[in-house]
């Protein structure tokens, strides 16, 4: 099953492969339940027409994205390359514990054709192409989107402490175009992620990995996520770029990203 979330004139609405959910339907309401019913109550809500208008980012306003970071081995050289304090991200991917971080609510998160922004007060931003899975406020995974974690590599590498201002500011964070159901968790591997960076008529870096290559399972950072932390209406946590552009790149208003995760494909301009 595949959930898109849509722009009519009445406000969102959600459809499922293909086809309109019933009216007043919310993704928050459904992951209010266990991953098994909230499976089993999507299939069998009844469905209407062609779903029709534009994508939205497929969250709702209310709910929470997080991410983590340092969970590829590339992620981490690089976090350390940018560093001026260099070994807590050596710490951080060789301890239990990983790195989490909020991203911002739902109304934050730009959808489908939304631009994203790098900051005006920091010359190093980049795309972080990510899988982002839809978990329950049981702390199950119920599916899967795309996610951009937009970042501003000089803001956090001059100190660690500066990680909020580098990850959360006004078109920091790209969701959709729309969630994959998944029945377990294995159906998470091996998922291929890619990225391209056009600008103009030119692709000015390109660069893949896989699922496979994390260091930590999906479902091992949304049990982290929840020790302490309650999700009554689910919600969305980015897993970590294996992909980073070279350390001379910048993105620059006009540019347009373009994220692969598996089928998915999101797409979003910088301004």
């Amino acid at each position: 099953m595949y959930l898109t979330r849509h722009h009519t004139v009445s406000g969102p609405r959600w459809a499922c492969d293909g086809q309109w959910l019933p009216e007043g339907f919310r993704l928050s309401w459904l992951l209010e339940l266990p991953a098994d019913a909230a499976r089993n109550v999507l299939a069998q809500l009844p469905r209407s027409g062609n779903a029709s208008g534009p994508l939205l980012a497929p969250i709702e306003p209310e709910q929470e994205v997080w991410a983590a970071g340092v969970t590829y081995l590339r992620s981490r050289d690089a976090r350390m390359a940018e560093a001026q304090v260099k070994d807590i991200y050596w710490r951080v991917y060789e301890a239990e514990r990983p790195e989490l971080f909020f991203k911002g609510q739902g109304w934050r998160m730009a959808g489908p054709g939304e631009p994203v922004r790098v900051r005006r007060d920091s010359g190093w931003n980049v795309p972080e192409p990510e899988l982002a899975v839809v978990f329950t406020r049981t702390l199950e995974i119920v599916g899967y989107t795309v996610g951009n974690d937009v970042s501003s590599r000089d803001i956090e590498g001059e100190n660690p402490l500066y990680l909020p201002q580098a990850k959360i500011y006004d078109g920091a964070g790209a969701l959709g175009p729309g969630i994959v159901i998944v029945e377990r968790p294995e159906d998470l591997c091996g998922i291929r992620i890619a990225l391209e960076i056009r600008r103009g008529s030119s692709v000015v870096f390109a660069g893949e990995t896989t699922t496979d290559q994390m260091k930590r399972r999906p479902e091992e950072l949304v049990s982290w996520l929840g020790k302490e932390l309650s999700f009554p209406y689910g919600g969305v946590l980015m897993t970590g770029t294996g992909i980073v552009p070279p350390d001379a790149f910048s993105l620059r208003p006009g540019d347009r990203v373009v994220i692969r995760v598996g089928e998915l494909v999101l797409e979003n301009p910088v301004s």
